[in-house]
């Protein structure tokens, strides 16, 4: 990890990346699947986001159609990563991809594709 954060930032971080990816997981997989699909990862998507979604319900404008709620939900995890996070952390906003789980996501991916002799 480039920054010296406590490891509590780090796993709040992460849960709110998967959450807010697996939102709009849910998104992708509905262009391909129906909700009440018996799809496995349709399942599991539709399953672990329900109860978000819920949550969210009273601030989820009754305009936006109910494929795209997840994406609306999984905005406010954006935001609350790119400029809550590092405001209560007292820095300035730390900017695209330095986000502790993507940055990992992207080292991984790096590393693996550097690894590979052409």
């Amino acid at each position: 990890m480039s920054a010296n954060f406590h490891p509590l930032v780090y796993i709040i971080d992460y849960i709110l990346g998967v959450i807010m990816w697996t939102l709009i997981g849910r998104v992708a997989m509905n262009i391909f699947q129906k909700e009440d699909s018996q799809f496995f990862f349709m399942r599991v998507f539709v399953k672990f986001t329900n109860p978000i979604i819920y949550i969210f319900k009273p601030i989820t404008p009754s305009f936006i159609i109910q494929p795209l709620v997840p994406l609306y939900v999984a905005w406010f995890f954006f935001m609350i990563r790119f400029y809550l996070m590092p405001w209560v952390l007292g820095y300035s906003v730390m900017g695209m991809l330095s986000f502790p789980l993507e940055s990992e996501i992207s080292r991984q991916i790096y590393q693996f594709f550097n690894s590979i002799k052409f």
